[in-house]
């Protein structure tokens, strides 16, 4: 076993252990390092030394990262769009109907389960254990970008970007009907319904609601059918997107929780809520550059559009982004 020796510099008088070494050794996460106070692999002399140990100058620290463990779960060989990945971390475009946790009621063909055969060998693990980090969510039937770390620096730096809300978050949505603004911002706190416990509400009926903003503006519009939305959110409840449109009586195509009914008009019904996480900005959670990620809109929900598009008997619209994207629907700054 390798030790490391630090030296604690002039002028430190009474520092906890901890500390010290999370500001000599910013490469390795906090958490990786009170591994190592844990299983005590911290010393000073042949004695072993707790986190909160104070620590003078002059004092000579030697410790090693405790190895990483095996996961439980076994790899599985599913092809994944990889927008974009380096050693710190992934971004997928995630096709609807994959579920991104292992639980009870899943099997071994989660997202989890795909990504620890496509990184294997790339993880130095999350948590003292060799799996990917799964730093946000999207729901099963959701379309989109998500990000994935690869150790415990890039999980810290990712987790803290949303935790701050620093993140440029947006989603494009098809809804029913045609909304009397061109855009507009919803911020009402979204719970968990008291009657119906698998669906969040804006209503009087939740429990602990919390707050939740959405910023929305219409991309296009198909006649009174229905009509594209971008949606920003600054939050990240639970069906935010499909519990604030529906607030405003646009429900989600698709999306058979909250309210939607088949329309006879359609030659062909949405097979799954039509929402997709199209577009991410965020800080590399490493490097500190800025990376911009686009994920095209997937096959099921252009034939949507095209759909409505001849329904309205209306043009092909292309969607024009804020930012347009490189070749590779990816700009880092």
């Amino acid at each position: 076993m390798i030790f490391t020796s630090y030296t604690v510099p002039p002028d430190v008088s009474r520092v906890r252990a901890d500390k010290m070494l999370a500001l000599a050794f910013p490469e390795h996460s906090r958490v990786a390092l009170q591994r190592a106070f844990d299983v005590g692999l911290v010393l000073i002399g042949d004695n072993t030394i707790k986190r909160g140990h104070s620590v003078n100058s002059g004092d000579v620290l030697r410790f090693t990262l405790p190895e990483v463990k095996s996961t439980d779960l076994t790899p599985a060989d599913i092809p994944l769009d990889v927008i974009w990945e380096d050693k710190h971390m992934i971004a997928l475009n995630k096709a609807s109907g994959m579920v991104v946790h292992p639980g009870a009621a899943t099997g071994g063909d989660t997202l989890v389960h795909a990504l620890l055969s496509h990184c294997a060998g790339s993880l130095s693990g999350v948590g003292g254990v060799e799996r990917p980090g799964i730093v946000h969510r999207l729901d099963r039937e959701t379309s989109g970008i998500i990000l994935v770390a690869k150790n415990d620096v890039a999980h810290r730096g990712l987790s803290e970007q949303f935790a701050t809300r620093s993140m440029q978050k947006e989603y494009l949505a098809l809804v029913t009907g045609r909304p009397g603004l061109l855009s507009g911002i919803i911020d009402k706190p979204i719970g968990r319904n008291q009657t119906q416990r698998h669906k969040m509400s804006v209503a009087d009926n939740v429990i602990r609601a919390r707050s939740a903003r959405t910023d929305w503006e219409i991309v296009e519009s198909f006649g009174d059918i229905a009509t594209q939305v971008r949606c920003a959110i600054h939050t990240g409840r639970t069906h935010q997107i499909r519990v604030h449109m529906k607030s405003l009586g646009h429900i989600i195509l698709g999306d058979i929780i909250y309210g939607w009914k088949p329309d006879p008009r359609f030659p062909n019904q949405p097979g799954r809520v039509m929402l997709h996480a199209e577009h991410l900005v965020f800080s590399h959670p490493v490097s500190g550059k800025k990376i911009d990620l686009r994920a095209p809109i997937p096959k099921d929900m252009r034939n949507i559009i095209t759909d409505l598009q001849k329904l309205a008997k209306v043009k092909p619209i292309k969607i024009k982004p804020r930012v347009n994207p490189s070749p590779a629907h990816v700009h880092e700054a």
